[in-house]
């Protein structure tokens, strides 16, 4: 290695830790039985809407108003447990063979808010507050 870069890297190291730069830190934590339980029981309903995404006629709404299938599947699996069950409970609530606009417009929504918020990028004409 070259001994200036090790001088500098070193000096930059303790001037850091000597002015207290923030630096990243991991903290490990013990996860609560019933969180655990939830996430378990929210995967019924993440793959209940994942089958609701792949039927035909929301496919072919989803195209129509610019949102890829695939995109809409990562966003599902993105969720938190609380918004999967808020989702799955608005299926459970829609007549057979209801308004498949209004669930896919909530969808739709939810997923532009967490675009919105950074947590991930899928429309493109979306910035995050960040």
């Amino acid at each position: 290695m070259n001994p200036s870069f090790m001088r500098v890297t070193s000096r930059f190291l303790i001037a850091s830790m000597l002015l207290g730069l923030p630096l990243q830190s991991a903290h490990a934590g013990l996860v609560a039985t019933e969180r655990a339980a939830m996430s378990a029981q929210s995967q019924p309903d993440r793959e209940r809407i994942r089958a609701f995404l792949d039927r035909e006629d929301v496919r072919h709404e989803m195209l129509t108003r610019g949102v890829d299938g695939e995109a809409a599947k990562a966003r599902v699996d993105a969720l938190t447990d609380g918004e999967v069950q808020k989702v799955a409970g608005r299926l459970d609530q829609m007549p057979a063979g209801g308004d498949v606009v209004g669930v896919l417009l909530f969808i739709f929504l939810v997923l532009l808010v967490t675009d919105i918020l950074g947590f991930t990028k899928v429309f493109p004409f979306t910035r995050t507050i960040k």
